[in-house]
């Protein structure tokens, strides 16, 4: 019985990496060995990436809801306990593109959570 050996598999292998690494610079997108480094690297720096943009874009809506909730005499923390306690469940992703569209109605939620915080 003949021997397999694994051509198609190896073959198939390479062309995945070095289809990945398209458009890298130089040998990185041409060499096996170099594509594999840079690939690896560059999934890495995606996997990473991606973990980061949720913080990032976090970080982003509690600076926009802040700026709205000094403009209503309010800061960022007791803005969210009076939410809390109003029972108004909304996420800052929400909170925050309401606070830039629709001003008026980031009015209303401040003053129900001061009322919620006073009474």
């Amino acid at each position: 019985m003949a021997r397999v050996k694994g051509t198609m598999a190896t073959r198939k292998r390479r062309k995945k990496i070095l289809g990945m690494a398209k458009g890298y610079w130089g040998a990185k997108s041409k060499h096996f060995k170099m594509a594999n480094q840079a690939v690896m690297k560059s999934l890495r720096y995606a996997y990473v990436s991606r973990k980061q943009n949720k913080r990032n874009f976090r970080k982003l809506w509690i600076t926009r809801i802040n700026a709205a909730c000094k403009m209503n005499g309010m800061n960022y923390s007791t803005f969210i306990h009076g939410l809390k306690l109003a029972g108004i469940d909304m996420n800052r992703k929400m909170l925050s593109e309401t606070a830039i569209h629709d001003p008026e109605a980031f009015t209303v939620l401040t003053e129900k959570a001061k009322a919620a915080l006073n009474g």
